[in-house]
């Protein structure tokens, strides 16, 4: 059985995984996310029309926002999870399909009868869908418009994948944004269009990172709100003895449940990958027993969580296939699943504390070392004044903001080695898990304020973009005016939606690497050149050179 994936910046040849995906994927997995998409298009195409006459109902939207989010890379690996899922799409698009037609019937108007993914009934077996599945993948779309096209048109649904997800962890804590559901189903009806137009694709992409704007937006007001403001924090990076949790992904929302169902009994939790910001957040700063940071970067685990001597927590997407060392010790939540890994229900996170009791966790404490975290927008812009003077003093040269998604194909150490050879009069801003390639490393300060500054997750890319736009605003300049270079890594598609949040702000000069997306073509690449001035990461030195030397 062969599939086609090409979402991730790790995909086999630079080129596309044929075979099985490089992420841990099979071809049953991938046959039946590609299906899900289509399925999702197709509750899109009657959620699209119903509210363009005022109707709405979040159960559709919510399940569009999951669908998406189960298919973004590296989250649902259990075949029976998104079959199960596939065959909700049908309940759910008759909700759809109801919604648009009680609203036409209000209205005096005669339904619409969209052809495509609206028409399409799952089939009840797996192989069924599997056959299914073969007429609605990528290569289809390549035979039917041409790479060029279905590349955008996969650029597109990247962006709202990657969008879904932060849409997902808002909802989780209790925020959310028609305006926001009404473009995933706008951006899905066109993705069915049978004759799609370039600059269509184009002009959806640039709204999709504008509407993304607002997610992170909504998002970030909703981890303060819940959480408080990040302010700079000592995190421990060395094991302290006792029971242990690790917990890694991105869901504060779970790891704060957790925090409360482990208090008193001994159990220390740690962080691990996206989730080392929240050491930042006084709310869950507060707890004690949330003692430090374990490890690395997602690309690490397997060798860090077979290494960890308590049970382990998988909270949103960046799970690897389990070692057999930890496999009956990890748990998912929410809408991460692996086959054979039991998922906890519900927040009740009794199994994982079990799990940790038994185990023997650390046996004695290691010295103690640590770095900073916590510099958000909030934190940064409270000593503004303080910044704007080291830059007029001449103190500090340029802003390099490094970071981004990481990964574990080689070339990655570039960032490593940009970061250690930026000069000492420069500053680097770093958020997502990009930093791990070099932020326990000694950079200093500059009068005072610290050479490396972690804005969190790559779900605070808001932050930066904060803090970028009132540096511009105190220099009464552009942001590309900005003594600031941008050079970012990418995997997945959260940081596609990113990267078109900065273009739809009209940031250029971007450095992205470690390599292109294999879905942007060379015409594609050649449009994003001429109108963003997007850069593929070359060597340190000349790219080091060039922003250096730039006006």
């Amino acid at each position: 059985m062969e599939m086609f994936c090409y979402q991730c910046e790790q995909t086999f040849g630079g080129r596309g995984c044929d075979k099985s995906g490089v992420c841990g994927k099979d071809a049953k997995v991938a046959a039946l996310q590609d299906l899900l998409v289509y399925a999702a298009k197709g509750v899109s195409q009657y959620a699209n029309r119903a509210r363009q006459l005022g109707a709405s109902d979040q159960t559709v939207d919510l399940f569009v926002v999951e669908a998406l989010f189960t298919t973004v890379t590296n989250v649902n690996f259990d075949p029976a999870r998104v079959e199960a899922m596939v065959q909700k799409a049908a309940t759910i698009k008759k909700s759809a399909h109801q919604l648009y037609e009680d609203a036409c019937r209000r209205a005096g108007r005669q339904p619409e009868n969209p052809e495509g993914p609206a028409q399409w009934t799952p089939a009840s077996s797996m192989d069924g869908l599997l056959e299914q599945a073969a007429q609605v993948g990528i290569k289809q779309a390549k035979a039917a418009f041409g790479d060029d096209l279905a590349g955008l048109q996969e650029l597109l649904i990247y962006g709202v994948k990657g969008m879904a997800a932060y849409v997902d962890h808002a909802h989780l804590l209790g925020k959310d944004d028609d305006k926001v559901f009404a473009f995933i189903h706008e951006a899905l009806d066109y993705l069915t269009n049978k004759n799609p137009q370039v600059d269509k694709l184009l002009a959806l992409s640039l709204k999709c990172g504008e509407v993304n704007l607002a997610v992170m937006e909504m998002l970030d007001a909703v981890h303060t709100g819940a959480f408080g403001n990040p302010v700079p924090t000592k995190v421990r990076i060395t094991p302290v003895k006792g029971k242990a949790i690790l917990v890694s992904g991105h869901d504060l929302k779970d790891l704060v449940g957790l925090l409360e169902q482990t208090q008193g009994t001994g159990i220390n939790v740690y962080t691990h990958g996206e989730m080392l910001p929240a050491h930042g957040y006084p709310n869950l700063n507060k707890y004690k027993h949330l003692v430090g940071n374990y490890g690395g970067a997602w690309q690490d685990q397997a060798k860090e969580f077979n290494a960890f001597p308590g049970s382990i927590l998988m909270t949103t997407n960046c799970i690897q296939s389990p070692r057999d060392g930890y496999k009956r010790r990890i748990f998912t939540s929410g809408l991460v699943a692996w086959p054979g890994v039991a998922h906890i229900q519900n927040g009740d996170f009794s199994p994982l504390i079990k799990a940790a009791l038994d185990l023997p966790g650390f046996a004695s404490d290691e010295p103690e070392k640590s770095i900073l975290v916590g510099f958000g927008h909030n934190a940064v812009l409270g000593v503004a004044d303080k910044v704007i003077e080291a830059v007029k003093a001449g103190q500090v040269r340029r802003f390099f903001l490094i970071g981004g998604c990481d990964g574990a194909k080689s070339g990655r150490n570039y960032y490593t080695e940009f970061a250690e050879a930026v000069p000492k009069d420069c500053v680097i801003l770093t958020l997502a898990c990009g930093k791990y390639r070099f932020n326990k490393l000694e950079f200093g300060d500059i009068g005072g304020i610290p050479r490396l500054l972690d804005c969190g997750q790559c779900n605070d890319a808001y932050s930066a973009i904060k803090i970028a736009s009132a540096l511009a605003q105190a220099f009464n300049c552009g942001v590309n005016d900005l003594p600031l270079s941008l050079i970012l890594s990418w995997y997945e598609q959260k940081a596609c939606v990113i990267l078109l949040t900065l273009l739809y702000l009209g940031i250029k000069n971007i450095r992205l690497g470690p390599s292109l997306p294999a879905f942007i073509t060379p015409a594609v690449l050649n449009v994003l050149v001429e109108k963003f001035s997007i850069k593929p990461t070359t060597t340190v030195e000349a790219d080091l050179k060039a922003s250096l030397s730039a006006a």
